[in-house]
């Protein structure tokens, strides 16, 4: 009787477990179409309204600068980045935790470096892109049955590296639309 009772208590605290997802993973659709760049997030609630996250982005590029070929005029990024942030969520459906808006500041470091042609395609201009950069974001989440997720957002950095805003701004915007799951 008594490891019936077990089993049950044990069986009914992975249920409850379950009904709040405590993370989620995302991947940024938008930028894997727009810019041929991979952004994957993962994300872990601390609370109903709080989480903490980290997003990997592999072919990183400086804001939507386009990577061309075309009429040899050579632009090549080689970046990738990683990003920590903590999100602040507000309002949302009841029943859903971390739903609705969100506000998200971050801390990003990009390493890697940023290729082109220069004087007709003579010569090629090396830049350093390792960078940290700081900003804000701010998102929706629609989440349907506590699991499934899409987010748009945007984002608003400042970039510390001197070279890099030599040749870029030192502001960058970014945008997406990320596809979660939740776990």
């Amino acid at each position: 009787m008594k490891k019936i009772v077990l089993s049950i208590a044990f069986l009914g605290s992975i249920f409850s477990m379950n009904a709040q997802a405590l993370n989620e993973v995302k991947l940024n659709i938008f930028n894997t179409i727009v810019n041929q760049s991979v952004e994957v997030g993962y994300e872990h609630f601390i609370d109903r309204d709080q989480s903490v996250g980290v997003d990997l982005m592999i072919n990183d590029r400086f804001s939507y600068w386009s990577e061309s070929g075309k009429s040899g005029k050579l632009k090549k990024f080689n970046t990738n980045s990683i990003a920590v942030n903590y999100n602040f969520h507000f309002g949302g459906r009841s029943g859903e935790h971390a739903s609705g808006m969100y506000v998200s500041p971050f801390l990003k470091y990009r390493f890697g470096d940023y290729e082109k042609d220069i004087n007709g395609g003579a010569n090629r201009l090396e830049v350093d892109m390792n960078s940290f950069i700081i900003g804000v974001g701010m998102g929706y989440k629609i989440v349907k049955n506590d699991a499934f997720v899409i987010a748009p957002f945007v984002n608003i950095g400042r970039n510390f590296s001197q070279e890099v805003t030599d040749e870029f701004s030192g502001i960058e915007f970014n945008a997406g639309i990320n596809l979660g799951f939740r776990f």
